[in-house]
């Protein structure tokens, strides 16, 4: 009984092995770090095991023990180095878009896509934290609301609040560039 249920266990929790990855490199910018924070979560989740019940949604419960791990690493390091604020909101920042980019043939498409995904990446970097993680948690992993809630902690209206501030913030970031991009052509 308890084989099967480990059988089931690891075949709900690995399957969301390449979302936890691409949520690992947004909030820590390192491949290497990433990775490690990927064994990490898959490490804490075999050792809670039995919390978790077969059939739930093991993504939302995979990304919270992701998010808490390293919310408390940042907060190890932030004790250890004091004199450095703010500096946790550039290790939040992720700049890789694995997976996103379009196969074209065209070489001018495929430069200008480059672009425009270099310039999401960087305005979704530059979102206050509580923004970022909402808005990449709901429009690049594809969690719903409640979900999403769940990992974050917060009630469901401020997921919504937070999701729709941070999508008009890069909204409005991105037609700034546009425009400032067209007066200097």
């Amino acid at each position: 009984m308890k084989d099967e249920r480990r059988k089931k266990f690891e075949k709900e929790v690995l399957s969301h092995l390449d979302r936890l990855y691409s949520y690992a490199i947004h909030l820590t910018s390192d491949r290497d770090d990433a990775f490690d924070l990927v064994q990490d979560t898959y490490l804490n989740a075999l050792k809670s095991e039995m919390q978790y019940s077969l059939g739930t949604n093991a993504g939302a419960w995979l990304f919270t023990i992701m998010r808490n791990l390293f919310l408390n690493k940042l907060r190890r390091k932030n004790r250890k180095n004091e004199g450095n604020v703010g500096e946790w909101i550039d290790q939040m920042a992720g700049t890789d878009m694995i997976g996103f980019e379009k196969t074209k043939t065209d070489p001018s498409a495929r430069l200008f896509d480059r672009l425009l995904r270099e310039d999401i990446v960087r305005a979704i970097n530059t979102l206050p934290v509580e923004f970022r993680e909402a808005v990449v948690l709901c429009d690049i992993q594809g969690f719903s609301y409640a979900d999403i809630s769940m990992i974050l902690g917060v009630p469901i209206g401020t997921v919504r609040s937070r999701i729709h501030r941070g999508r008009m913030i890069l909204r409005n970031m991105l037609a700034e560039w546009k425009n400032t991009a067209s007066k200097e052509d």
